[in-house]
């Protein structure tokens, strides 16, 4: 049986068009409805293939010197028709079958979309562009007023008990003031399906976003990135993997990893 907010606000939620308030209660359902993780993590990594594959065909020559004469009044060949009684309706060729180009292109996207959903849940963030496009969508949810913080505090005393009985691990919380990344809060968020830690932090008036959720693959290095003009590092330290991003510079990203890896 799926749930009514599957029907009724998911999409609002997705393109971004409910009110703070709403949005706050439709995260919060989140945290308890894996139904509609999965049919938002289904339709993000839908909108995401659909952006990535450019699927556009331009039309032929012809048909668009037929659609201008059509709606300035004039024949294809320039000559003007006075007056203008009706538009003859416009005929497709069999030859150019635009609607099979459109089935097999939504063919395509379907079995990606499917593929993904089959793979088993496991961590993608070493370059996975799935779980890149849903890091950079989290990220820019939280931009929006309201979505930022479940706790404001810059005390990490205060941060991380916070998260006590929330989740079940404990994410590494620190305030790097002195090296000019003030701690500003943190949240709960969901990614993939998945409910992790976010850290909040501060750099010249830029927000940075620290993912965290446990794994048990083995540590890693540093793995920087950028998607549509942010500036993401993932890496793996006991037991965790974490993936900060923002839209400062890629050497104030890694100063920061490096103080959060110390």
């Amino acid at each position: 049986m799926s749930c009514e907010m599957t029907h009724s606000v998911l999409h609002g939620y997705l393109d971004g068009e409910l009110d703070a308030a709403r949005a706050a209660e439709f995260e919060q359902h989140l945290l308890s409805c894996p139904q509609c993780v999965a049919e938002l993590e289904a339709q993000e990594n839908l909108r995401s293939t659909i952006q990535r594959a450019g699927l556009r065909e331009r039309a032929p020559e012809k048909i668009r010197r037929s659609l201008q004469g059509a709606i300035s009044g004039t024949s294809a060949t320039g000559a003007t028709d006075e007056p203008v009684k009706r538009v003859t309706p416009i005929r497709v060729k069999a030859s150019i079958r635009p609607t099979w180009w459109l089935t097999l292109a939504a063919a395509a996207v379907f079995v990606i979309v499917l593929g993904s959903r089959l793979l088993p849940n496991v961590s993608q963030g070493r370059g996975g562009d799935e779980m890149t496009a849903a890091i950079v969508d989290a990220h820019l949810r939280s931009l929006q007023p309201g979505h930022l913080e479940d706790v404001i505090s810059t005390d990490q005393h205060t941060v991380k008990p916070w998260f006590d009985g929330r989740i079940d691990f404990a994410p590494p919380v620190n305030d790097f003031i002195s090296d000019g990344f003030p701690l500003q809060g943190g949240r709960l968020d969901v990614v993939r399906g998945k409910t992790v830690a976010v850290l909040v932090y501060g750099r010249r008036k830029h927000i940075i976003n620290v993912f965290i959720w446990p794994t048990n693959e083995h540590d890693t290095a540093p793995q920087p990135g950028s998607q549509l003009g942010y500036n993401w590092i993932d890496w793996r330290k006991g037991g965790m993997e974490l993936v900060a991003i923002s839209d400062v510079s890629a050497p104030d990203l890694a100063a920061l990893q490096k103080l959060i890896a110390q």
